[in-house]
């Protein structure tokens, strides 16, 4: 049984670049003539499609500037919540994460006929100023 030399898979540009090339292949085929690929003790070869598209998303560069290297996967914000089973609203992490709120930040709740409004009271000057609209 002959053993092929293992040769590195490719990435960043050159990566880019072999994909323009096969086009019109499938993705499997795509991710093996890339390198992305590896060989079985039966001598089969087997396709990594994950480790392929990780590679890609880094080579196309994907993901905002401020967020590489720091996401931890996880759901995205969706902008919709829905009443919980004890009658509470949560507004999850994402969202709070966005405003930049932290524990103890609180906030004047508003009715309104089929909506709730939240706005942030300014805990400097106590100052709980309501819009009219």
């Amino acid at each position: 049984m002959s053993k092929k030399k293992k040769t590195e898979p490719l990435t960043g540009e050159e990566l880019l670049q072999k994909l323009k090339q096969l086009e019109n292949a499938t993705r499997e085929e795509k991710a093996k003539a890339c390198g992305y690929f590896t060989l079985t003790k039966n001598g089969l070869e087997r396709v990594n499609i994950m480790k392929f598209q990780n590679a890609l998303i880094d080579a196309a560069d994907i993901l905002p500037a401020g967020k590489q290297g720091s996401s931890r996967g996880g759901r995205s914000a969706s902008y919709r919540i829905s009443v919980q089973s004890n009658g509470n609203l949560l507004i999850g992490a994402a969202y709070t994460k966005q405003m930049d709120l932290h524990a103890g930040d609180e906030f004047l709740i508003t009715l309104g006929r089929k909506h709730i409004k939240l706005k942030q009271v300014d805990m400097e000057d106590g100052d709980y100023e309501e819009d009219d609209e």
